[in-house]
């Protein structure tokens, strides 16, 4: 009898070994997945301050793009001005 309990034990004494690898594979799983959560969100952090960086330089774009539209009309009322007073003095 006392050898069938003493392998009944090292059986249960195994299984806990099992169960204690499987509770601290399980711990570090969790670890990780707690540690790609939060790089996740970081991620998302850097990506709404690039979204927003990136709005930043879209609406400087367009402030640029009006003011040289405007310079370059300007450059043509300049020329054509400049041609009619060149006509002007040519045939007058």
């Amino acid at each position: 009898m006392p050898e069938t309990t003493g392998k009944r034990l090292d059986r249960i004494e195994e299984k806990l070994d099992k169960l204690t690898d499987a509770m601290v594979a399980m711990a570090r799983a969790e670890e990780k997945i707690v540690a790609l959560q939060d790089d996740h969100e970081n991620m998302r952090q850097r990506l709404n301050k690039h979204s927003e960086k990136l709005d930043e330089i879209e609406r400087i774009v367009l402030e640029n793009h009006r003011t040289v539209c405007f310079i370059h009309k300007l450059f043509w009322v300049a020329v054509v001005a400049a041609a009619g007073v060149i006509a002007t003095n040519i045939w007058m």
